[in-house]
């Protein structure tokens, strides 16, 4: 590997005052795989390195960008869920002050399809056709020199619809088309109706949840701006590589040509993993001015425009034998999603493989109605499945008189279902036994209705959570420069999670440097390629490309000591190397060797080196060939050749209050023990799991998206009207960890940004019914009948 060039090294990218003498010659040098530094110590609450600029108002989100002549853009949406639109009067909005274009189907240029799975978008872009396709649909774009001109002209734009009456807005509805096995993940195994023909109990029942909608604090915003047919976009994204590519395709521009900057977020919870349409439409108002543009969506406009998770509707059977040991399990969803969209969110696949099961079959079915499109929200799917799953398990504990924690016990799946093979590691018994004994689970009365405090009825719950891995290709780059200070940058966005904190943790580590002279630059699509940050991946697709770059920049470093005779380290080996102090050093002797400074001085005054690394998810037979070396050096405990990579797990133990003259339900506390793989930041990681218990306690028993049956109108688009946890809902919280590090990736994490949602709202069911002896199936658990 070349030290001053390369696919893996870096030359200094500024310009320098003056040129630099030529660097001398510099051998190839091939780094080796194993020499790094130190895995940060598990759990070291490094303090979030954003945090200071985010408290005191300096971090910059799309809403806070501004460009030179900078415009804003208002959209116009739909008041019906279906039908035409033969007219849209626009002189009067266009005659308005300030206004500069109104932009319709009937004067929008030509775009170009984007498929969901090259940019999370919809299938049509928007402003093609005089087509309705539900409420809240963008219908035209305003363009004014500022924001209260282009909102004051929106409501001047008149449009009429016809052919309104035949809205699909029911899930029964005969007329709507049902799509079966939509992404062919369907599952059958055994003989299921013999097993449950067969079974000594039988279970039989339906569950439904809610339409919720994400809500993240930061209102979504894009500002876009051409040059020719170059186009720069700032956006609230979770994904920027997915923006660049939807961008480029509904344009029809060189991809290479669009740059997509997401710094900061302001929260997201899934809605920034697709294009929506009004990202399109801003760099669509842009190029048709020519002028950047800035569109900041208002609240009511958040709850059509992204995404929702769907409501679900699940019949479950279930068959057991007289000690509880699952013999057969039949999962059925049914759930909406738009006439044109294909939003892959399937409910039951989680079932597969949470408990040891011979006879198991699943389900999914979509169902196309004139709703707003559905989108990835916290925990897509699995939140949905597992209340039903954890939900009958209890049911069927009380019935058979075993403890729902043991139940479960009987049940675990110490091999996933899926491949045979074991998991590459599994601390859910741990979670069960500590989350219980600091929960005091012991003392739970099983009979319902049994404790109470004054007019307080009391109830204790749990439930259980496999959360499915995820590792997508992700890459980095890691530059060591000469003052001292060290930069890793990769295209990756941080919505709030800490990915700038442990990643900054980790690359420290890896290099052995106090993380103070290490910075992250991210959130921007011309920096090497990433993934979404969702779907519990990022951290564990970003750590192994960091781990890889910063191995082989560690390399690079050595190779230049071990083939200097000046060197103390002369042809040395790795094996007797150790990184530590910005030095590489005997591993022996500390104070023999060379920090990487002195290395670039002497090595033709180099600026800097750097080298790209690459993570990708594990191929079994790379496992297997790996298995001894990695248990060998001791950093991934593996569990057998072959194994399988496993997600996160948790158990979660909830404590309710339930007024017994009022009905109303109170979160007293919670207890989350989570196997999370390698903790790099147990600060971070546990508010990641705080945050996801009061999302859990949301879904249970706040939220809910109402959409009027007869308009298609969604009824509470407001922060007044949607009900979500505040403060005064949230109890005491008690999150430990778990288990230690994932051998199905080389730093040893797991994703963990939404296992804390992922069975809270099972949980606290189950403690509803111990405290009044009501079992509740539909979501979320109110005072009003459901809808």
């Amino acid at each position: 590997m070349n030290p001053v060039g390369g696919p893996g090294a870096l030359g200094d990218p500024d310009p320098a005052p003056a040129p630099a003498p030529a660097p001398a010659p510099a051998p190839a040098i091939q780094p080796e795989p194993e020499l790094v530094g130190e895995l940060p110590p598990v759990g070291e609450p490094l303090d979030r390195v954003d945090g200071l600029a985010k408290v005191t108002g300096a971090a910059e989100y799309p809403t806070d960008r501004t460009l030179p002549g900078l415009v804003h853009a208002v959209l116009v949406r739909s008041t019906v869920a279906t039908g035409r639109m033969p007219d849209l009067a626009t002189a009067e909005a266009e005659a308005s002050p300030g206004v500069l274009a109104v932009l319709t189907h009937l004067n929008a240029p030509k775009l170009y399809p984007c498929s969901a799975t090259a940019g999370g978008t919809w299938a049509a872009p928007p402003l093609q056709d005089d087509r309705v396709l539900h409420w809240g649909q963008p219908v035209a774009v305003v363009v004014a020199r500022t924001p209260e001109q282009a909102a004051e002209a929106a409501h001047l734009v008149g449009v009429s619809y016809e052919d309104t009456e035949d809205a699909l807005l029911d899930l029964d509805d005969p007329r709507a088309l049902v799509l079966t096995d939509p992404w062919q993940r369907d599952v059958r195994r055994g003989e299921v109706e013999r097993a449950l023909a067969r079974a000594d109990v039988r279970y039989d029942q339906t569950f439904t949840t809610a339409d919720n909608t994400t809500n993240p604090l930061g209102l979504f915003a894009t500002v876009a701006a051409w040059d020719g047919d170059s186009l720069l976009v700032y956006d609230s994204t979770q994904a920027p590589l997915v923006v660049r590519r939807a961008l480029a395709a509904t344009f029809d521009v060189p991809e290479e040509g669009v740059r997509v900057v997401a710094p900061c977020v302001g929260g997201a919870f899934g809605a920034g993993l697709r294009t929506w349409p009004h990202v399109m439409l801003a760099a669509l108002a842009a190029r048709t001015v020519g002028r950047p543009v800035k569109l900041v969506l208002t609240r009511p406009q958040m709850f059509s425009s992204l995404g929702h998770r769907p409501r679900s509707v699940q019949r479950l059977r279930i068959g057991v034998d007289r000690d509880g040991r699952l013999l057969a399990v039949d999962h059925e969803s049914t759930t909406p999603t738009a006439l044109e969209d294909d939003n892959d969110e399937p409910v039951t696949p989680g079932t597969t493989y949470a408990y040891a099961c011979p006879n198991l079959s699943t389900r999914d079915r979509q169902v196309r109605l004139n709703i707003p499109c559905p989108g990835w929200m916290r925990a897509p799917g699995t939140a949905q499945g597992n209340f039903a799953v954890e939900s009958a398990l209890d049911e069927l504990a009380h019935r058979l008189g075993i403890d729902p924690v043991e139940l479960r016990l009987r049940n675990f799946a110490g091999t996933d279902a899926r491949s045979g093979r074991p998991w590459s590691s599994n601390a859910l018994r741990e979670c069960y036994a500590v989350g219980a004994e600091r929960f005091g689970w012991s003392d739970r009365d099983p009979r319902p209705g049994s404790r109470r405090e004054g007019r307080w009825l009391v109830g204790r719950g749990m439930a259980g959570v496999s959360f499915p891995w995820s590792q997508l290709p992700c890459q980095a780059r890691v530059v060591l420069h000469r003052d001292g200070t060290a930069m890793v940058s990769s295209a990756v966005a941080d919505p709030g999670t800490g990915t700038r904190t442990v990643i900054t943790q980790l690359t420290a580590g890896l290099l052995g440097l106090d993380p103070r002279v290490v910075r992250f630059e991210l959130g921007d699509s011309d920096l090497p390629a990433a993934p979404p940050a969702g779907g519990s991946g990022l951290t564990v697709a970003l750590s192994a490309a960091v781990h890889d770059a910063c191995r082989r920049l560690v390399g690079i470093f050595a190779g230049l000591a071990r083939q200097d005779a000046a060197s103390p380290l002369y042809a040395v080996g790795d094996e007797d190397l150790a990184v530590d102090g910005g030095r590489i050093h005997l591993r022996d002797d500390p104070a023999a060797g060379e920090s990487y400074l002195d290395l670039l001085a002497r090595h033709g005054g180099l600026h800097e080196l750097g080298a790209r690394g690459a993570g990708a998810p594990p191929e079994p037979e790379d496992q297997d060939r790996d298995q001894d070396q990695e248990q060998d050096r001791g950093s991934h405990p593996g569990s057998g050749h072959g194994t399988a990579p496993a997600g996160a797990f948790a158990a979660h133990f909830v404590e309710v209050r339930v007024d017994r003259d009022l009905g109303t339900i109170r979160v007293a506390r919670v207890v989350s023990a989570v196997d999370g793989g390698r903790i790099l930041n147990e600060k971070t990681a546990r508010s990641q799991i705080v945050g996801g218990i009061v999302g859990g306690i949301g879904m249970a028993l706040f939220e809910q998206t109402v959409t009027d049956a007869g308009t298609g109108r969604i009824a509470n688009g407001t922060l007044s009207d949607y009900l979500v946890p505040v403060s005064a809902d949230v109890p005491d919280i008690d999150v430990v960890f778990v288990g230690g590090p994932d051998r199905a990736n080389p730093v040893g994490v797991k994703g963990i940004g939404e296992i804390g949602l992922v069975g809270i709202a099972a949980a606290v069911a189950n403690a509803v019914h111990n405290a009044t002896g009501r079992r509740f199936r539909s979501l979320p658990i109110t005072l009003d009948p459901a809808p």
